[in-house]
């Protein structure tokens, strides 16, 4: 069986645990979309980790961890990400890399640097990973794919020289850089193709297989339905579509084979980078949330960003659900919020005098204000609880709110940070 694990919100919903949760049986772990710009965090046997290119199934001996034709690869990191894990004892991953997979060059990096640099006040607050350019020349088609490695030197020079005389020009007028060298540019991937070597196959055929074998796979999405660049909060979103859709599309199977989709969806709003978000909250009501949030504080995984933080938004998840097609909701950091004696929970936005449950376009949503309902809180730490029924019952309650405002069903509770914190709700 194949199955999606997306986000429904911003990002950061938690979609690395419930990964690792799942992966356990699992056979195959596939990233299908984006890139090194942001990261799972996963507590279990072997410590706490951030992944940022590795599928977060990679801890389990018997799976493989597949980096699909729909990732933006950046191989000095995926690989310096395979000895970090493996120095702290984790066995060494069996990898398979997509021979049509599509290489971040380190001048998709200063591209990112630059731009950001020349928009200033009015950057989109990228992690300036080089993502937006890599995209950008990946459907421009001058972009470098795994399999063009192994091309000869003639066609990569030949290639070269063409992306170097459009790069250049853009580079010495635009942002007043040094041109770029085609040498430089020829070795770097000559580096990349003796790394990837090892580890590259036609990953839409071994899926194929896998399907038709029966296999268990997972689709692990980056980033949530916010960030989608058609369905998010355009134009600050990412540069790949997060939908579980897509994760046919960047995996290379047939759509009709994903048979679950989990949305992850957390008990609190959370949110890196610029973009609307309107159920936010400021001040020392925001730094105690992010604070006592996430696991160890709401801080970028790759970046070390302080998140930005607000109460539940019923109107997006409802929408990011909707979005990708929910089948599960699994329901993360319930936890973090037994401080509180009351919780508010947003339930609407006011946009213009007029109240609406519906996630509107971005010009909409700059002007929209939320509308709050408070629920009662539980005041006790609720860690270590392994059935739904021994949960406090104000817990439940909010629970039960959210799944009725969502429309969606909560199957799993996440109620810590580790492996096994998780609470399976019929």
């Amino acid at each position: 069986m194949v199955k999606a694990i997306v986000g429904a919100n911003w990002g950061d919903e938690g979609k690395g645990k419930i990964t690792d949760m799942l992966a356990q049986e699992s056979d195959i772990i596939v990233r299908f979309q984006g890139g090194a710009n942001a990261g799972h965090t996963i507590v279990n046997d072997y410590g706490k980790f951030a992944l940022h290119s590795l599928p977060s199934g990679v801890f389990y001996g018997h799976t493989t961890s597949v980096i699909g034709n729909g990732v933006a690869l950046r191989v000095p990191v995926l690989f310096k990400e395979v000895q970090s894990i493996v120095e702290r004892g984790v066995p060494a991953p069996k990898i398979l890399i997509s021979d049509r997979a599509q290489i971040v060059m380190s001048y998709h990096i200063l591209f990112d640097q630059c731009e950001e640099e020349r928009l200033a006040g009015k950057s989109f607050g990228s992690t300036k990973s080089g993502i937006a350019p890599f995209y950008s020349d990946k459907y421009a088609k001058i972009g470098f794919q795994v399999s063009e490695l192994f091309a000869g030197e003639t066609y990569l020079r030949e290639k070269i020289s063409n992306v170097c005389l459009q790069k250049n020009v853009i580079l010495e007028n635009l942002y007043h850089k040094p041109a770029l060298d085609e040498n430089a540019i020829y070795e770097e991937l000559m580096e990349y193709k003796e790394m990837v070597n090892p580890y590259v196959c036609d990953v839409s055929a071994f899926l194929w297989r896998a399907v038709k074998e029966g296999k268990n796979i997972l689709l692990e999405g980056q980033l949530g339905s916010l960030k989608d660049p058609d369905h998010g909060i355009y134009p600050m979103v990412t540069s790949s579509s997060t939908l579980a859709a897509y994760g046919a599309i960047g995996a290379g199977i047939p759509p009709y084979e994903i048979g679950q989709v989990i949305v992850v969806c957390k008990a609190y709003s959370s949110a890196v980078g610029a973009g609307a978000f309107v159920s936010e909250i400021f001040g020392d009501e925001a730094e105690e949330l992010r604070r006592r949030g996430g696991d160890g504080g709401e801080y970028g995984a790759t970046t070390g960003r302080p998140r930005r933080v607000g109460w539940f938004d019923c109107v997006a998840s409802r929408y990011g659900c909707r979005i990708q097609g929910a089948t599960d909701v699994a329901f993360t950091v319930l936890d973090v919020l037994g401080y509180l004696d009351e919780i508010p929970v947003c339930t609407g936005y006011e946009i213009d005098g007029k109240v609406t449950t519906d996630f509107p376009v971005t010009s909409l949503l700059d002007k929209a204000k939320p509308v709050l309902e408070t629920l009662p809180g539980w005041n006790c730490d609720i860690r270590g609880i392994r059935k739904y029924e021994d949960l406090p019952e104000n817990c439940r309650k909010y629970i039960e709110f959210v799944e009725e405002k969502i429309g969606f069903p909560i199957t799993m509770v996440s109620n810590g940070p580790g492996r096994n914190d998780i609470i399976y709700k019929k």
